[in-house]
């Protein structure tokens, strides 16, 4: 009884535990979990300064005839939308009129004095003309007394001969002496004519320097007073202010087209591909985001003298326009680097850094 009842436990606990089912198949691995294939994103920061496609500085002109500084009299205010041919500035002209009126002076009298002189030639060359006919007629009459010479004394035929001769040579030496009146009354005509023709000159000189004292635009845009050294400082010049010739004084530029212009390392010149894509940022206004794209760049990289850097200028242009964007503003360019490096260029042609 005693090994009856050990024995029951035993049988239910061998009917209660599970047998494992033997199978003659290789459990499946299991694969590991998926990675993301794509290459991490590279982006290449840059800074640089924005400047307009097209642009046109205005300088003080430089007038012919006329030294030191011209005074601004009427200048277009700043931030002004002009058209081509609109009157951008307007410098003191009181001397070139001064100078104009003096040379028309000038130049109306010496016009006088030329028709006077070619009217008094005229004159003069039918009167020896005239004398040159008379001498030609006694020596003519005196060669006639001549042909009497058989019935004539011999006193009147030596007599006749004596005045044919002195007529001869009286024909002749007008005739020379008529040929040198003429040249130099020819030569007199003509000072007078090229004195008439540099005043005519001086003239259109003085009327060219009054065009040129008024400014016009030579382009649309908008206009932007640049900096120039006045009452011994910096600043935007002013009507009343002493410029010197070649002074930049404003600058027209069209704002639907800019660029930023940067210097970028060599090691970066990687992400500057044709078509590469770049995001602006401008300094002066953080929020501001502007699209771009890559231009182009110089082929040649250089360094600075002691300094192994090289860099090379490259040029991103803006995709749209926007009233914020002026030129002259410093701005951060952030190019999308193509993923695992850039292609060389096709066709043999030169990367930017100056690589192959």
């Amino acid at each position: 009884m005693r090994l009856l009842a050990a024995a029951i436990p035993l049988v239910l606990l061998v009917s209660c535990s599970r047998s494992t089912p033997s199978t003659t198949h290789a459990a499946a691995p299991v694969p590991p979990p998926a990675r993301d294939t794509a290459p991490p994103k590279r982006e290449v920061r840059v800074t640089g300064t924005v400047q307009a496609v097209h642009s046109f500085k205005v300088t003080v002109p430089q007038i012919q005839g006329q030294g030191g500084a011209m005074t601004l009299t009427k200048l277009i205010p700043n931030g002004s939308r002009v058209k081509e041919g609109d009157l951008i500035a307007v410098f003191d002209n009181t001397q070139q009129v001064d100078n104009a009126r003096d040379a028309q002076a000038k130049f109306d009298d010496l016009g006088h004095q030329v028709d006077q002189k070619r009217a008094q030639n005229r004159a003069d060359a039918e009167k020896r003309m005239a004398d040159l006919k008379q001498a030609e007629a006694d020596r003519d009459k005196a060669t006639i007394e001549l042909k009497k010479g058989p019935v004539l004394s011999e006193i009147e035929r030596q007599q006749d001969e004596v005045k044919a001769a002195i007529a001869s040579r009286h024909v002749e030496s007008l005739t020379k002496s008529n040929a040198l009146h003429d040249k130099g009354d020819g030569a007199a005509l003509r000072i007078l004519e090229l004195q008439r023709d540099r005043q005519r000159v001086a003239l259109e000189r003085a009327q060219s320097n009054m065009k040129r004292l008024e400014i016009h635009a030579t382009l649309s845009g908008m206009v932007a007073h640049q900096n120039v050294f006045r009452n011994s400082s910096m600043g935007h010049p002013q009507e009343g202010d002493q410029l010197w010739r070649g002074q930049a004084i404003v600058a027209i530029f069209d704002p639907g087209e800019m660029l930023v212009r940067c210097m970028v390392g060599e090691p970066d010149g990687a992400a500057m591909v044709p078509g590469a894509r770049a995001t602006v940022y401008l300094d002066a206004y953080p929020d501001l985001v502007l699209p771009a794209h890559f231009e182009f760049a110089s082929p040649v990289a250089s360094s600075a003298l002691g300094s192994p850097i090289k860099t090379f200028t490259a040029v991103f242009k803006l995709d749209k326009a926007d009233a914020h964007v002026m030129p002259d503003l410093s701005a951060a360019v952030v190019v999308e680097a193509p993923p695992g490096g850039s292609q060389p260029p096709q066709g043999g042609s030169q990367a930017p850094g100056g690589k192959q």
